[in-house]
Formats: C-alpha cells, structure tokens, sequence
C-alpha cells in the first residue's frame, strides 16, 4: 500500500485541526483573522454533534468576526475544489473581499482507519489563504466533474450503532476496482486535455504533477493512464501520513516548494479524484517567495 506511519491524536477533532491550521496560516502571513472576509470550512465527514456549526464555531474561535462563513463538502477528496471554486466567486463578485481562508481538518469518519481495499487514513488540518496579491501559488484555472450513479460506493452506516462498530464499508468492490478505474482513466485524460487546451497550454509547458495521496498503487495507475510522473514527494507523504483525505494535493505541493523543487514561473497540475465519484484538476503557477509568510497552508496534525 507505501504507508508506514499516519498522524493520530484522539484528543483533537476536526474543528481543533482546522484551529491549528488556520493560526499557522494567519500567523504565517502576518494577518489577523479580524482581517478575514470569508472562511470557507471544507466540512468534516462525521461532525462531533448533528445541528451545530461546526464553521461558526471555528469562527468564534479565530476572531473571525467579519468573516462571511460556510461549508462546502459531499465529494470526498475532491471537496478542496468546491472550496476554491467559492474563494474564487467570493473575491470575483465583491471587489471589498480580500482575504478568504479555505480550511480543513480531516478525521476518519470510522473509529477504524484502514478503508478496505483503498488506503489508510490519517489525521491533519490545512488552511490555505487566498487573496487577489501576489502569493507563493497562483491559481490559474480548476476543473470538476462528477458522476452521480458512483454516489453511495463508500458508505459509513451509523444509525442505531455506537461510535467503535462504525466501519468504511465499500458496496460494490468490482465496480471500484474496475468500472470506476476505467472511468477514472478517461476523466482524468479527458480533463487534462480541456484544462491544457483552454489555457493555450501543452505538456511540455507542465513542470510537475502531484496528486491525492491513497496508495502506490493508485500513483501507479495514475501514471501509466496518463503517461505522466507524479512528483516523489506524493509517495514520501503517502508513507508518512497515509490519506488526508482533501488536504492531501496542496501538502504535497507545498512540501515540494519548501524544498525548492518548483521555481517561480513553473507551473503545476493538481489531481484529485474521490469514489462518490468526483475528479477535478488544478492548474497553478509558482510565485515568489512572499515576505512575511508564504501564504501556503498550515498544518494542525501532532
């Protein structure tokens, strides 16, 4: 599977990693989160209580008093697009919004980890502050397309039972193994192309490609389908922190900048895929070192 190690704390839950992460971020950046206009909170998949806000009270948390707040979620991996799709819409539409903070704290929805036959999984926060400025990453253009007849493949049936028997259950493992692979392929080169057409882009033009991080075998496929190579820093993450679930696409590509394995000017296609089923890619461009933080996301996993 190339996992050895994941992050665990059962003493922290998701609206604790979001804290984190969000703090890093703000902290990083030298801004306050009374200067934020929006947060977007990528929602948890099994929240502490049915009701509450997990958002608002992430809200009330940070002192983002201002902030204009929501969720966005229901597709799994992928739910980092939705958030982006929103940030993007929000700093479109309202030119007095400057800062939206894109934010996630990922907690297995089971109390077992092991999510049969896919990956493991692992605890982490990210939060990724987007502003119109310039930044450490520029975000050029993102797709996303769903499949609706995928949305029950992975399932965690809840009612009636207590917390310890919940259980990451795959309905139908033929049709993750093959049908959803085979769609998976064409999505993948379907969107790659649009994406790189649109922007008047060819592979050449492509300095790096990083993805979700679910198992070696997964890069595999992903690779020989595309007849692309994935960056090695998503299996290094894949081995120590397993799946992050959203989280994981933007922790790779970070932990390749930190490096310096992307210079400013190259650009980068993040891709994403989640069994409900969803894909999405990301086109982004390298910036500069920004001074005073590099507006990337903080982390929250111990």
């Amino acid at each position: 599977m190339g996992i050895e190690t994941v992050r665990a704390d059962e003493q922290l839950g998701a609206v604790d990693l979001c804290e984190r992460a969000a703090r890093t971020a703000l902290d990083g950046a030298g801004i306050g989160a009374d200067a934020l206009d929006a947060l977007v909170m990528v929602e948890s998949r099994a929240p502490e209580t049915l009701l509450s806000s997990e958002v608002t009270r992430l809200q009330d948390a940070l002192g983002a008093s201002r902030a204009t707040s929501f969720t966005v979620g229901g597709l799994g991996c992928v739910s980092v697009t939705p958030a982006l799709l929103a940030a993007r819409g929000l700093l479109a539409a309202d030119p007095d919004v400057r800062y939206v903070l894109a934010v996630h704290g990922s907690k297995p929805a089971a109390a077992t980890r092991y999510r049969h036959p896919v990956t493991v999984n692992g605890d982490g926060g990210q939060a990724l502050l987007l502003d119109r400025g310039p930044g450490r990453v520029r975000v050029l253009d993102l797709l996303q397309r769903t499949d609706g007849r995928y949305w029950d493949l992975f399932h965690v049936a809840y009612r009636d039972l207590p917390t310890e028997q919940w259980r990451e259950e795959c309905t139908d493992a033929g049709t993750y193994s093959f049908r959803l692979a085979l769609e998976t392929r064409s999505r993948f080169a379907a969107l790659l192309e649009e994406l790189l057409g649109r922007n008047g882009l060819g592979r050449a033009d492509i300095s790096g490609y990083v993805s979700h991080n679910l198992s070696a075998g997964s890069f595999t496929f992903t690779e020989e389908s595309l007849d692309i190579a994935l960056h090695p820093v998503c299996r290094e993450n894949l081995r120590r922190y397993g799946h992050l679930g959203p989280n994981d696409v933007f922790l790779n590509l970070y932990t390749a900048l930190e490096r310096g394995e992307f210079a400013p000017g190259d650009r980068v296609v993040l891709l994403n895929a989640s069994p409900v089923a969803a894909w999405s890619l990301v086109l982004v461009e390298v910036g500069p070192e920004v001074p005073g933080g590099s507006r990337g996301p903080g982390e929250g996993a111990r």
